[in-house]
């Protein structure tokens, strides 16, 4: 463990300042993950991040944290309103990469071993997966892309993917303000018409399993979350809309002269209130709601090969939640309106928060966890603190990357190792699952116990996968 930790709370650790940081670090894990040698070039991003103008608070990593561009993957960075930056480095090239939870009315266990092949086969033929994989369909026009942008996951609705009270079960009803299609390039525009409704590439996924282990019934019984019922997870973004929108800007923003100054120009940043800074944000908003548009073509798709193969109809297939992870979100925290910076890190509003629809106001948002297609995923409800700014971790985290992982099952049977394991896989190339396999990934239930200790989160119900797509 590093010599600048200082232990501050239950698995919080208060990284020295040291010069040119405008605030500390903070650091959420325990002692297990702070003693993993990986963990120390994630810690010096954490400590760039502190350098950016008008950050407030703390520079703040998740147990899940690994190397990313620019902020680490599971940072997090507040930045005053009026005097700070907003970096397209701390939200990522995947805008709005998230994960939604829907749960359908029938026990895993009484699926026979036929009917989860089906259904398997039948997500991954309705379901495009793989790099650049979309839709051979209707492509989206300029008229589409006018709504769907400015409206967010509304519009799906209205062409017939999925149901009104979808919306009440998404972070910001599935619409992040302020999003304008007009500062998005063609190039964006060209790269994303045909990529609704599809998981993309990477550690995307479509896994459906059954919810193994309650922790807190009174919670998971006001969410009707119950043992042994299957849920379906979903984990995509913005695709090659996003992407570009990122691309685009982070050569603009260099160009202007903005990485000047900062340790690495990977955290090029512009200030908020400049025509630059504005024009990023509607374009990232206007990603985050194709990405929301996204994750709702999905479900519709998986709610129809329901439909076909057990004949249980889309509407019983009830949506949970749906968060972002990739995204920078105005909110108010400490009684100052603040651009909060969450990459690879989720909201986590505790009860009684005004933003939440009155369901999860009783109870805290739904925080979700993806861990690995080996082991667990996890459902948690969120405590609102205040020392992250009512963020959680986003997922397990990789342990290892993905040319390791690659290097360690080439040549090996992976598709039968899983299924020892009793995880059927589907993906569009070997390569991919080779690169997602379990062992590239931190425990989960590791990562969990830390963000439950640090009192951000606690546990709800942990999810046990068995039949899962790989980008």
């Amino acid at each position: 463990m590093s010599d600048n930790l200082k232990k501050i709370a239950p698995a919080a650790y208060e990284l020295a300042k040291e010069k040119g940081m405008r605030v500390p670090g903070l650091i959420i894990a325990n002692e297990a993950l702070l003693n993993d040698p990986a963990i120390e070039k994630p810690l010096e991003q954490v400590r760039n991040v502190a350098y950016l103008p008008g950050i407030v608070g703390y520079s703040i990593a998740m147990p899940d944290i690994h190397w990313g561009y620019g902020f680490p993957i599971g940072g997090v960075a507040a930045m005053d309103a009026e005097t700070g930056v907003i970096s397209p480095g701390g939200v990522g090239y995947d805008i709005n990469c998230g994960v939604r939870l829907a749960l359908a009315p029938v026990r895993f266990a009484e699926l026979t071993e036929k009917i989860k092949t089906a259904l398997l086969a039948r997500i991954f033929e309705l379901v495009p997966s793989g790099v650049g994989k979309g839709h051979r369909g209707r492509t989206l026009q300029e008229q589409d892309y006018k709504k769907l942008l400015n409206q967010g996951a509304e519009w799906s609705v209205e062409q017939g993917f999925g149901f009104a009270e979808d919306l009440e079960h998404m972070e910001s009803r599935g619409k992040i303000e302020g999003a304008d299609w007009q500062a998005v390039s063609s190039d964006a525009i060209l790269r994303g018409r045909d990529q609704l409704g599809s998981i993309g590439s990477g550690n995307h996924f479509v896994e459906i399993g059954e919810v193994q282990k309650i922790f807190l019934p009174e919670i998971a019984a006001a969410w009707d979350v119950h043992e042994g019922l299957t849920y379906i997870l979903i984990h995509s973004g913005s695709r090659g809309f996003g992407h570009q929108v990122c691309q685009d800007t982070l050569d603009a923003f260099i160009a202007k002269g903005f990485a000047e100054g900062l340790p690495d120009r990977q955290l090029v940043a512009a200030p908020l209130q400049s025509p630059e800074g504005k024009q990023y944000f509607a374009a990232m908003s206007a990603a985050a709601n194709y990405a929301f548009n996204n994750r709702q073509q999905i479900l519709h798709r998986v709610r129809a090969a329901f439909q076909e193969v057990l004949h249980i109809y889309p509407e019983k297939i009830r949506l949970l939640y749906d968060v972002c992870h990739n995204i920078a979100k105005f909110e108010v925290h400490r009684g100052k309106n603040l651009c909060v910076h969450r990459k690879g890190a989720t909201r986590a509003y505790g009860p009684g928060a005004e933003e939440l629809a009155p369901i999860f106001r009783k109870t805290g948002q739904p925080v979700l966890v993806p861990g690995d297609m080996g082991r667990a995923s996890y459902l948690l409800a969120g405590l609102g603190n205040p020392l992250t700014f009512c963020s959680c971790c986003h997922g397990a985290g990789r342990a290892q990357s993905r040319i390791q992982s690659m290097k360690a099952w080439k040549d090996k049977d992976i598709k039968k190792h899983m299924a020892a394991q009793g995880v059927q896989v589907m993906a569009s190339s070997y390569r991919t699952i080779a690169e997602e396999m379990p062992d590239a990934y931190k425990d989960v239930d590791s990562v969990v116990e830390a963000v439950s200790e640090a009192r951000l989160a606690d546990k709800v119900a942990r999810l046990r996968p068995h039949l899962v797509i790989k980008g």
